[in-house]
């Protein structure tokens, strides 16, 4: 019981504090609404499908985002860690682009791509790739040679190579870039729905902050908190489940 209840302890804590402090005006209402006057706001703004509708966009583009990212940081992951001239070809071209803050690429992309979907869809895939690349490429390096050679004298060659040995011994590693790229998908995600938008739950933020509607903006910031933590909660489950072979994440889960 107190292992369920003590990762909720802090966040009831606060909202508390946060209750009394907008009740009792030591902080201005205006400034600061109650977590009630949020809770209604989000009620509302639930019943007319508006919440819904921008909720939808933002996770479309997430979605988008990081198969695509992914998908490409895994796929070169797999061929570094495969192949030592491919690695040798691209993974300083790769680390270079790594250590570009893609946020600060926000104006070139503007620019590049214009301010539709797609500027929005290559920063998420920018931001959600080198994580997945990272360890994409660490967890196939780790793998035991000894275990890869015995494979090879039992006759595996080649995919069956790779899908019963390389893949499960590197899954511990991807599922942690997996959970890293989640939580850069979604700060990613907040920045790039500043870029000029009329749908998402960023532009619910952007638009609330001209008509100082800071119930608004503070559920926005909540909504973005609670994908990132389903989003965790998802690929924590989903990691359970794949390694269920493993005794250590059993226990360490």
């Amino acid at each position: 019981m107190a292992a369920v209840s003590a990762p909720w302890l802090l966040p009831i804590v606060f909202l508390a504090i946060w209750q009394w402090a907008s009740s009792s005006e030591v902080v201005s209402a205006q400034l600061l609404p109650t977590p009630t006057k949020v809770l209604h706001t989000l009620w509302e703004l639930t019943i007319n499908g508006t919440l819904g509708y921008h909720i939808g966009v933002s996770l479309q583009r997430a979605l988008i985002g990081f198969v695509i990212g992914g998908g490409i940081g895994f796929l070169l992951g797999v061929l570094s860690g495969r192949y030592l001239g491919f690695y040798r070809l691209f993974d300083t071209s790769i680390q270079m682009l790594r250590n570009i803050p893609h946020l600060a690429l926000v104006p070139l992309v503007i620019i590049w791509l214009g301010i539709d979907e797609g500027a929005k869809i290559f920063l998420v895939s920018l931001g959600v790739m080198f994580p997945i690349y990272v360890n994409t490429y660490h967890g196939i390096r780790s793998v035991d040679p000894g275990v890869v050679e015995m494979a090879k004298v039992y006759g595996l060659r080649s995919g069956s190579l790779f899908r019963h040995i390389i893949l499960p011994g590197a899954l511990p590693s991807i599922f942690v870039g997996l959970r890293y790229a989640l939580g850069v998908m979604w700060l990613t995600l907040i920045v790039a729905e500043t870029i000029a938008t009329d749908a998402g739950v960023g532009y619910l933020a952007l638009n609330a902050r001209e008509f100082m509607q800071t119930d608004i903006i503070i559920l926005s910031i909540l909504l973005y908190a609670a994908f990132g933590k389903g989003a965790d909660v998802f690929a924590k489950l989903l990691e359970r489940k794949a390694l269920r072979w493993s005794t250590e994440h059993r226990v360490g889960h």
